[in-house]
């Protein structure tokens, strides 16, 4: 992997070393070393994201940095500008952060660490108002991609149309209209960075999905991330209650401030993402499209995608089933 002179020139990494960053699939990202000690994380955006997402990460980090949080910062090129466009690519840099990031869940007390840190995240960004320059309208838009699916279910294998018949069938749980925030948008374990030590989360990083958002979309999105510690492509999918227990319990601890209403959304809210997740992974089983399937345990990337959308149907299925004691764990929390 190459990057562009005109980069390296534009923001003054010239006879810099670079090093490519594995973790993340979605930008393209080197760590770049001064004095002999990372200094900055050099990022060519995925085609999703079009050059102005820096504008708002640069406005909501500004805030979050003068409210004392740690986050990354743009570094700006020698012109002054927020990014520069390279063969109609947006490219940046940002700040490094010392600290590692965890691939799962492993444990009850990452959880617990990496949901306060959300929760002062929320509650550092709360009333502060931004005209996002970037948006990506109906992302988790959920009545929409189980429209999707239904259209397509004849195109399906015999096997894809019975899974995705038992999507379309799952209950969707009632989630109230509610208040919108700044969310992070993907909070999964790896946009979170941790200490050298691994137990205290420091920082959120991946901040180009920054938007505005409901609590339900967003704490249920990383719940259904961090409660199945098996994996989206695991046989065997349930979700786990104590790491759901410890993420709540270090979100209340948090202090983020929310309404009765978000409170009792939590639950559906996880339940809601994983058959949105479940749904889509399906739809992408019948047009055989988007994600980069594994090859050694998989005969194709359909079977893939059918594993995928099996294991989030089952942990909706799941947290269905556990919905009494999930909600007690809330209860008690908050």
């Amino acid at each position: 992997m190459t990057v562009p002179a005109q980069v390296l020139e534009a923001f003054a990494l010239e006879g810099l070393p670079l090093t490519p960053i594995s973790v993340g699939l979605i930008n393209r990202t080197f760590r770049v070393d001064r004095d002999g000690a990372p200094w900055l994380a050099l990022q060519e955006l995925h085609p999703v994201f079009k050059g102005e997402v820096n504008l708002d990460l640069d406005a909501i980090t500004t805030h979050l940095a003068a409210q004392g949080l740690a986050t990354p910062r743009l570094h700006r090129t020698r012109t002054g500008a927020p990014f520069l466009e390279a063969d109609g690519r947006p490219w940046r840099a940002l700040t490094w952060l010392p600290g590692c990031v965890h691939l799962a869940v492993s444990s009850p007390s990452i959880a617990r660490a990496a949901a306060g840190l959300v929760a002062r995240f929320h509650a550092a960004t709360a009333g502060f108002v931004h005209a996002f320059a970037f948006e990506r309208p109906g992302a988790h838009d959920t009545a929409a991609h189980l429209a999707r699916l239904a259209a397509a279910l004849d195109r399906g294998s015999p096997s894809v149309r019975v899974l995705g018949a038992r999507i379309l069938a799952h209950p969707l749980p009632a989630i109230p209209p509610l208040p919108t925030r700044i969310v992070h948008g993907d909070l999964k374990i790896t946009n979170i960075l941790f200490d050298e030590e691994g137990t205290r989360a420091v920082a959120l990083l991946d901040l180009d999905t920054l938007a505005y958002g409901t609590l339900a979309t967003e704490l249920g999105d990383a719940l259904r991330s961090w409660c199945n510690p098996a994996g989206e492509s695991a046989e065997r999918v349930a979700v786990d209650e104590a790491i759901f227990a410890a993420a709540i319990e270090g979100y209340a601890a948090g202090d983020p401030g929310i309404t009765a209403g978000e409170v009792a959304a939590l639950v559906p809210g996880l339940e809601t993402i994983a058959l949105e997740l479940a749904s889509r992974f399906c739809l992408d089983a019948i047009e055989d499209r988007y994600f980069g399937w594994d090859p050694t345990r998989f005969p194709s990337r359909v079977a893939h995608d059918e594993r995928r959308a099996e294991a989030q149907l089952a942990l909706a299925e799941s947290v269905a089933a556990a919905r009494p004691r999930l909600e007690a764990r809330v209860a008690s929390a908050f």
